[in-house]
């Protein structure tokens, strides 16, 4: 099929200004427990081709699932016809960045491929995370789950690009619900949605779900018994996975160029970043330092090549405070006169290549947790995510939290419930006064981050560690 599709690309070339083809397979399984059974076990395989093509300065787009060359030199003229029907509503024609064509493959380094693990083995672990937390009486509804990823693609494109690359994903979790005192609490492990890497089967191992289940119960049982979180302006100190999806949606969003020109307003809204504010707006104060780097090592957003065949890169997006950097495609960055950054992917075959986060890190500082807490006088610890809304230009937040806790003349007190804090995203991460060093950050996996019409679930991740924000409005 790739000499297919590298003939048609060859067949069409006098007739584009630019044509690409991937050719996609991907295999998924994924597991589920709840309350001592097995709830559900899926194991996919998808398996395509899409081209797009630029004519006359418009996009076109098509895709197949039916092998052959004749297939796809149908296809391609498809794309090739949607792209001169495009030419009614263009407003402006597309220009691509300049770009070297790469020959090349990448493969995810694992020690266990997922895929040989039996089910027996997969589903034992999961019954013995589910049987701990069922032991507190309280538990009323105990769940755990293993989803597993191989994504092999092929990118051929007319300007030469040939790229193989072969990517493995692990993750998994649990959650047990407690039920009493008139209330409902849940408590997960690692984080509200588990947690996944581009790595093998030993990325399972270490969560240690089985190890974690007893206190993930006891908190949440905990919680039925715990007062509610005060209210007011205090100070607040956020946990990895709490962080994580703040940078989520209140910086890796924001800074999408795609959403920044509006093509995306329909759906996911736009933002505040307008391009104005590059290099020399005040993001956030000077301990906040973000890159977006899809070469982390195990990131559930890295790769060796986007869907554009732009190689994987760490750029900055906020330097010390200072907005500095968007996420970009060859299209968008060429309009700043930049080169990409390699942030288009597409969640199969199927779909155009979208703007999406790679790894969107907050750099580690230089504080010891222990001494962070200590230095806290007065105010609330929160992680782990239970709510969130955020407006259509990523500026005006609200998180709720599952966990929380008082933090009193240095030392960590008894936990509180129904943790909820807001703020306005510039304004929140100037307040931020300290942030964790390096032995407490972590690259936290996000599966599922929706975007684009028709619907694009793209894998991300976000490194943090625990930091530290002054007068943060909580309780609200």
């Amino acid at each position: 099929m790739k000499d297919a599709l590298k003939n048609v690309l060859e067949g069409i070339r006098k007739n584009v200004d630019y044509a690409d083809a991937r050719l996609v397979t991907t295999r998924s399984e994924r597991v589920m427990v709840k309350n001592g059974s097995v709830d559900s076990i899926s194991d996919n395989i998808s398996k395509g081709f899409g081209i797009r093509v630029i004519v006359d300065g418009c996009w076109g787009f098509s895709s197949s699932s039916t092998p052959g060359e004749e297939e796809a030199a149908r296809v391609a003229q498809e794309a090739i016809e949607i792209a001169k029907a495009t030419r009614l509503m263009k407003k402006w024609d597309i220009a691509l960045s300049d770009e070297e064509a790469r020959v090349d493959t990448y493969k995810t380094r694992v020690a266990s491929d997922p895929f040989s693990i039996s089910l027996d083995e997969k589903i034992k672990v999961l019954l013995e995370a589910d049987r701990i937390m069922r032991r507190n009486a309280a538990i009323k509804v105990a769940e755990s789950s293993m989803q597993f990823y191989q994504i092999d693609k092929i990118f051929l494109s007319t300007e030469g690009a040939d790229i193989e690359q072969t990517i493995f994903e692990s993750g998994g979790g649990i959650s047990a619900t407690a039920v009493g005192n008139g209330d409902v609490q849940k408590r997960s492990y690692p984080s509200s949605w588990g947690d996944t890497a581009t790595r093998g089967y030993e990325f399972i191992k270490g969560l240690n779900l089985p190890d974690n289940a007893e206190k993930t119960a006891d908190e949440a049982a905990g919680l039925l018994k715990a007062a509610e979180c005060p209210t007011g302006e205090m100070t607040l100190i956020i946990g990895g996975s709490q962080l994580a999806l703040q940078i989520h949606e209140s910086c890796g969003h924001p800074t999408e160029l795609d959403r920044v020109f509006g093509t995306e307003a329909s759906f996911a809204g736009t933002s505040f970043l307008t391009v104005e504010k590059l290099g020399d707006y005040k993001y956030g104060s000077e301990h906040v330092s973000i890159f977006q780097d899809a070469t982390c090592e195990g990131g559930l957003g890295t790769f060796g090549y986007d869907d554009e065949g732009v190689p994987a890169q760490r750029t900055p997006v906020v330097d010390r405070g200072a907005f500095v950097g968007y996420l970009t495609s060859r299209e968008t960055a060429s309009k700043l006169n930049q080169k990409s950054n390699a942030c288009m992917r597409a969640d199969g075959w199927n779909r155009i290549p979208l703007i999406r986060m790679t790894n969107i890190n907050l750099e580690p500082g230089e504080w010891d947790y222990e001494e962070l807490i200590r230095d806290t006088r007065d105010g609330i610890l929160v992680d782990s995510n239970k709510s969130w809304s955020i407006d259509d230009k990523r500026l005006n937040f609200q998180f709720g939290t599952e966990m929380a806790w008082k933090i009193k003349d240095g030392k960590i007190g008894e936990p509180v419930k129904n943790a909820v804090y807001t703020g306005i995203t510039p304004e929140f991460w100037a307040s931020c006064d300290a942030v964790c060093a390096r032995k407490h950050w972590h690259i936290w996996g996000i599966p599922n981050c929706g975007k684009g019409e028709p619907m694009q679930v793209a894998h991300v991740a976000h490194g943090a560690a625990p930091a530290r924000f002054r007068k943060v409005r909580v309780g609200v």
